[in-house]
């Protein structure tokens, strides 16, 4: 097949999509197909052909997210919009697009509902269900009432003007996140009034929507979702703090065990867990749900991603590593499974 691996954009988690479409790209190459990586934001001038001979280098991820500032400077041409110069007619000349793409403006929904109007089939869940589980407000409307465990939480939208009186009444210990960010990018744990003075300074400075949530101590535990059944859950244990960006994508950083040494009634719990939040949010093809696991074996839902990680620290392909899906046959899984939904109107 010719297939357009997007990934870039203009996101905080730029740099994590591009290593993951870089991977994503070459593993697609090594299975024999015509793969071209294509930057969503930047856009390009070569050709088709050009792309789909194109080396891949594979930097790594910096510990930090990029300046998004300079990467708005960078494009050519001045033009408004998310899709850059050749993108559209590059992913309309293609068999499929493979969706490399994390965070805002790639996991929320647009590109799927701008695809889905263009007839462009494209990889993972479709448009409504990406624009929901990227809201972790919503997402959390949806599945408690199903009888998901999930910790108690508020959605507020954090300025100046309310700042103040946030940091005197908020319960502590709390969970301060962006209502609609991924990668643990502005997520922080305030155990006291000063750490939660600087977590909703740092809410207000990426534009304010943030979800405050109780802060469960416990182990941090991942499932991962295959053509909607669960792969194997996945316990992470950073070496120091919790599992951030930093954490994430820097090798070493954190140790993950890959079956969770856990209780089988855990780890039906959790995947039970999981697929009832992949069908209650109508997702499709693939996702990670984020748990917290207490000592009771209580499974508190934190939330879920549509399009999760294919970097060489990601975790979905390692769960699936664990049930004989190499990383290539994932991704061409990932393809048919999802040109089976495009096809089902999925």
């Amino acid at each position: 097949m010719d297939i357009i691996v997007l990934a870039g954009g203009l996101s905080p988690e730029r740099n994590v999509s591009l290593s993951s479409g870089t991977k994503v790209c070459q593993a697609l190459r090594d299975r024999g197909h015509r793969a071209a990586l294509v930057d969503l934001y930047l856009g390009t001038e070569k050709t088709a052909e050009e792309l789909y001979a194109a080396p891949l280098e594979l930097s790594a991820i910096d510990r930090r997210a990029p300046d998004l500032e300079a990467v708005k400077a960078s494009r050519r041409g001045g033009e408004d919009g998310q899709f850059g110069p050749n993108v559209l007619s590059l992913c309309k000349g293609a068999d499929v697009v493979f969706l490399a793409l994390h965070g805002s403006c790639g996991e929320d929904g647009r590109v799927q509902a701008a695809f889905d109007l263009l007839g462009i089939p494209y990889t993972g869940s479709g448009h409504l269900g990406s624009a929901i589980a990227m809201d972790k407000d919503l997402t959390k409307r949806i599945v408690a009432p199903l009888g998901v465990l999930t910790p108690k939480w508020q959605s507020v939208v954090v300025t100046e003007s309310n700042m103040a009186a946030l940091t005197k009444t908020l319960d502590l210990p709390c969970v301060v996140k962006p209502v609609d960010s991924g990668s643990s990018i502005g997520v922080s744990i305030a155990h006291d009034r000063s750490e939660l003075a600087e977590a909703l300074k740092e809410a207000a400075r990426l534009g304010g929507r943030t979800v405050i949530e109780e802060y469960i101590a416990g182990r941090e535990i991942q499932v991962g979702v295959l053509e909607g059944k669960a792969l194997p859950s996945i316990e992470i244990i950073p070496k120091v703090g919790f599992y951030d960006y930093e954490n994430k994508y820097q090798p070493g950083a954190a140790e993950e065990i890959c079956p969770a040494p856990i209780p089988k009634e855990w780890e039906e719990r959790l995947a039970k867990t999981t697929e009832t939040v992949f069908e209650a949010l109508g997702l499709s093809v693939y996702s990670r749900a984020d748990f917290i696991v207490t000592e009771d074996g209580s499974a508190w839902f934190l939330e879920i991603n549509t399009l999760p990680g294919m970097t060489p620290t990601s975790l979905v392909p390692q769960e699936a590593e664990a049930v004989g899906v190499g990383y290539g046959e994932l991704c061409e899984r990932i393809i048919n499974a999802s040109l089976k939904a495009r096809s089902e109107g999925r």
